[in-house]
């Protein structure tokens, strides 16, 4: 044997050492066809390593931290285009890093609640399409929607409108949201279909959407606590408004006395 050092041999078990790797690690590579061993001894079945084999092992051990796949450092072995795999992981840890952000935001939400400040953490959801009967009308403060309400359930009656199940009563804001000033706004109930319009009850359909949502529990009059939260969570999630804000009535004066039980969601377009 030459006296060179890439051609020494080492048994497994100093191999193994050498790396900081063990011999059951080395057998499994081997199994994988990741490192063969540079010489199997036929007669006993020792196998045998040269230094050259540790770039091999350190490369494994590299890609294996960085999230790789046993079958991804195969095909890189094999000569695949190393380039276009490893930009495939870089993409596919940036998709883990921004769930993993989600994640902690919800849990931020969930502190938050602790403090008082919310009934429940911020979730981005689809909201189907739905047809609606509305009325556009202006509005200075939460306590019109206590005559708003009764007047276009009225009309809707007059109309013969049957509301759809679950029910989806809120307000919709074609202007940048309510500013505690008079603004426009359209109070939306669901129906199952579109009726003749009658005096200032019209219909139509709203779209699709995928918005950012909140639980608010309380008086109308703390909303904008969780409005707060509810932006923030946008901005920290690199998320845009896409469309008008929609306050979602599920509890309120009309089964709940006592405002402190009162239900809204705010849902925000988002994209």
């Amino acid at each position: 044997m030459e006296n060179n050092k890439e051609n020494v041999l080492y048994r497994i078990g100093m191999f193994a050492a050498m790396n900081r790797v063990t011999v059951k690690t080395l057998r499994f590579y081997e199994e994988q066809g990741l490192l063969m061993p540079a010489y199997i001894n036929k007669e006993n079945g020792y196998r045998y390593y040269t230094l050259g084999q540790m770039e091999v092992v350190h490369q494994i051990s590299a890609l294996k931290q960085a999230g790789f796949t046993l079958e991804d450092i195969a095909k890189i072995n094999a000569g695949s285009d190393e380039e276009s795999i490893i930009i495939r992981k870089k993409s596919e840890l940036m998709e883990k890093i921004a769930e993993l952000s989600h994640q902690i935001s919800m849990l931020d939400g969930y502190l938050s609640r602790k403090k008082g400040s919310l009934m429940s953490p911020v979730l981005v959801k689809t909201i189907p399409e739905t047809t609606v009967a509305y009325m556009t009308q202006q509005m200075d403060s939460y306590d019109c929607l206590f005559n708003l309400m009764p007047e276009m359930g009225a009309l809707m009656e007059r109309a013969e409108c049957q509301c759809s199940l679950p029910e989806y009563c809120f307000t919709n804001y074609p202007e940048p949201g309510f500013n505690g000033q008079e603004t426009t706004v359209e109070t939306c109930e669901a129906v199952v279909e579109p009726k003749e319009g009658l005096e200032g009850l019209r219909f139509k359909v709203m779209p699709k959407i995928k918005a950012a949502c909140i639980f608010h529990k309380g008086s109308y009059k703390d909303i904008t606590g969780s409005y707060e939260i509810l932006l923030k969570y946008i901005e920290e999630n690199n998320l845009k408004i896409a469309g008008p804000i929609r306050e979602s009535y599920i509890d309120g004066i009309w089964n709940k006395e006592d405002e402190s039980q009162w239900l809204t969601e705010l849902q925000i377009p988002v994209t």
